[in-house]
């Protein structure tokens, strides 16, 4: 009911920035929230920061004022700003949405890799 694509990754060096987004398409209306997750080889996949239907938002530690999740409803669009990126940043991000019936989404994940 609901398709994501996920955009901005690449290849940065630390202390650089990256913007991704999230873009929805479908009954976006059900979606209860969107989550950035992001999971690097050998590791289990972590949620990085999500925002809910009404705004509110939460961080991963890891990424505690260095990141920040936006949307824009206009454009159905969930981004992730990334800021002061680290080598342990490197990973496939993934967005997520939550579905009211309890239902979730997936995107195909982009590449964020971050080295000298």
């Amino acid at each position: 009911q609901v398709q994501l694509v996920e955009s901005g990754g690449g290849l940065v060096q630390p202390v650089g920035a990256l913007r991704l987004a999230c873009a929805a398409s479908g009954s976006i209306f059900s979606i209860h929230f969107v989550g950035w997750y992001r999971q690097a080889p050998g590791k289990q996949r972590e949620l990085v920061a999500h925002i809910t239907s009404g705004g509110s938002t939460n961080y991963a530690d890891s990424v505690k004022g260095r990141f920040t999740i936006s949307r824009d409803n206009a454009k159905n669009t969930v981004y992730l700003q990334m800021n002061s990126l680290k080598p342990e940043d490197t990973a496939v991000y993934y967005c997520n949405a939550e579905l009211r019936a309890g239902q979730n989404s997936w995107g195909q994940g982009t590449q964020v890799t971050v080295s000298s």
